[in-house]
């Protein structure tokens, strides 16, 4: 009796999991063909660029006002060595400041990047979406992240139509 229902629960689950239909898609291949996310990340890295420059700046600042300071320290009075140091720290307080600024978790280059991949994302999600509604699909996976897909037929991929229906197909 035991085995019949065994049997039978496997065929049920069998059954079930054959009604579903899947797909892949590789979000890697999808973004490099689409000039605007090529855009986003070249204006990303110019920004990026400049603000690591800024923050550069004020911190070999801060090193050469502390190697003059300890060139100078033997000629200094405790007041003077006081105010030196203080105003070392204050430079490096201003350079991890700014670094925060720029690339905290909430910092500029996080808001930055959000409002310039925010809409490339969405346009993929609603094509994807539109695809898995008129094909019926319950499930896409990307088998560029970290999902641990071993091995996905290239036939269930369908990176191309995502494309075409974007308007980058080829």
């Amino acid at each position: 009796m035991k085995k019949t229902i065994m049997l039978f629960a496997m065929l049920i689950t069998a059954l079930t999991m054959s009604a579903q239909k899947f797909a892949l898609i590789d979000m890697d291949y999808i973004l490099k063909n689409i000039p605007a996310y090529e855009r986003a990340n070249e204006q990303l890295n110019q920004v990026s660029k400049k603000w690591q420059a800024e923050v550069e700046a004020l911190t070999t600042e801060a090193r050469t006002m502390y190697k003059n300071y300890q060139n100078e320290v033997v000629f200094l009075s405790a007041e003077q060595k006081k105010a030196k140091q203080d105003a070392i720290v204050s430079k490096e307080q201003e350079a991890a400041e700014l670094k925060k600024k720029y690339f905290g978790p909430d910092g500029e280059l996080f808001k930055k990047r959000t409002s310039l991949m925010t809409p490339i994302q969405e346009e993929i999600y609603n094509a994807v979406k539109d695809i898995a509604d008129l094909r019926g699909y319950q499930l896409i996976l990307d088998r560029a992240s970290d999902t641990g897909i071993i091995f996905g037929s290239p036939k269930i991929d369908i990176s191309n139509e995502v494309l075409d229906k974007l308007g980058y197909g080829r």
